[in-house]
């Protein structure tokens, strides 16, 4: 006899799923630095390996929109949990840069997996109130998020243990949302219950509202992510607490999608996406500008930017343009991590460019960079280090002001414009 759908229990097991995700970004934020010192890697290395996890999770979730209607979201649900332990294992015993890499590449396919599946499965779990529930389920990602930048908070200066400890962490949850999902029955996506035909969704996906919606996604995942994962790196000299910034921003984020419900409700998607934007510009600025206690006020103003924009963008898609279906909102999400991941490889080598020019003339790189704390060395590298992060803040600073004009321009075109319904003619 088949098992009854019990929709708060996937739904359950899917945040323990995004908790997994986000444990891996929060934790590879606090990491890096001490993955290039134990391997001598460059700055320009470290975010080929960082990037490597966004664009392993756009792979992901594009081959997982195309398949999932077709072989059903616990399979895809069950390959992410095995992308999930061999990343994480292949983490702990990593033995340099290649190793790194790979092992990256496992868990962003594996992040990317779980969107392609649980994205979908909340939606259609919960027809009629897709974009909320899509920021409930969303708040796991800044959730976990706060939860690893404490665990390497409290690793690395209170337990003295490695970042092969900390890694470790994600084992427990991931085995959890495997069992989980083995265990129970899952529905259809809507697309195939509504009978939507495959020519049907790619018309969909050609509309131009869902093409603005894919590009416009390039920059509030960039706004987002990129900031986010690199923040230990771009404010560790202008602050000691860099990692506790990106936990103060994901606690507002994890806050923010908590209570979803009633600022949807009253400001609908687009209104949510331009007042997300202009509060991340202004956050965004003072980052770039300040320093002291109030880069504290700075991190709380751009992670309530920031809160909406993941959740809002693909419930956005869902509700808008229904028909696209999964594959609908699995390329936006992939979209965003695709371009997250090209932006940090080029602002990686930005950033190194930006140290080089603060150096003494024809100084070397990499002797300053591994130069004794103490040294006049170190200390022009620290200097140098305090002028590249703000000016990449400052140069990333265009992108959210960009968003506040196109989504000025979205929010006047819906009003104009009626809801579209999901069942075919």
């Amino acid at each position: 006899m088949k098992k009854p759908i019990e929709p708060s229990k996937l739904f359950v097991a899917s945040c323990l799923a995004l908790l997994v995700t986000s444990l891996s970004f929060g934790i590879r934020a606090g990491i890096l630095g001490e993955l290039g010192v134990k391997f001598n890697l460059n700055v320009s290395q470290l975010s080929i390996i960082a990037g490597t996890a966004f664009w392993g999770f756009p792979l992901a979730v594009v081959i997982g929109g195309f398949i999932v209607d077709s072989i059903g979201m616990k399979r895809l649900l069950m390959a992410a949990f095995a992308l999930h332990l061999i990343g994480i294992v292949l983490t702990i015993f990593a033995n340099g840069f290649w190793s790194l890499f790979i092992s990256t590449l496992f868990i962003g396919m594996a992040n990317g997996t779980v969107e392609a599946a649980c994205n979908p499965l909340v939606a259609s779990i919960y027809p009629n109130n897709k974009t909320t529930k899509l920021s409930h389920f969303h708040l796991w990602f800044p959730g976990g998020i706060v939860v690893g930048t404490l665990i390497v908070f409290l690793f690395k200066n209170y337990l003295n243990l490695g970042y092969e400890w900390q890694v470790a962490t994600m084992i427990i949850p991931t085995i959890i949302y495997g069992y989980l999902f083995l265990q129970l029955e899952m529905p259809v996506t809507e697309r195939v219950a509504a009978g939507v035909s495959d020519k049907e969704m790619y018309r969909a996906l050609g509309s131009p509202l869902f093409i603005f919606i894919f590009i416009m996604m390039f920059g509030t995942a960039i706004t987002e992510l990129f900031t986010g994962q690199w923040i230990d790196v771009l404010l560790k000299n202008v602050t000691e607490n860099a990692i506790l910034i990106l936990a103060l921003t994901a606690g507002v984020q994890t806050l923010g999608r908590a209570f979803a419900g009633p600022l949807i409700h009253r400001m609908a998607p687009a209104g949510v996406l331009l007042a997300s934007a202009v509060f991340s510009a202004i956050g965004l600025y003072m980052l770039g500008h300040v320093s002291g206690n109030l880069i504290f006020a700075a991190a709380i103003i751009f992670g309530i930017g920031v809160t909406y924009f993941w959740p809002t963008m693909i419930g956005f898609v869902s509700e808008n343009v229904p028909k696209s279906g999964a594959l609908g909102m699995n390329l936006v999400g992939g979209a965003g991590m695709f371009a997250v991941s090209i932006y940090m490889i080029f602002m990686g080598s930005f950033y190194d460019g930006i140290i080089a020019r603060n150096l003494p003339a024809n100084a070397s790189l990499d002797a300053y960079r591994g130069a004794a704390a103490g040294t006049p060395e170190a200390a022009a590298f620290a200097q140098a280090q305090a002028v590249a992060g703000p000016e990449i803040i400052n140069a990333t600073l265009v992108i959210p002001i960009i968003l506040v004009v196109a989504f000025t321009g979205l929010v006047f075109y819906m009003r104009g414009r009626q809801k579209p319904h999901l069942q075919t003619a």
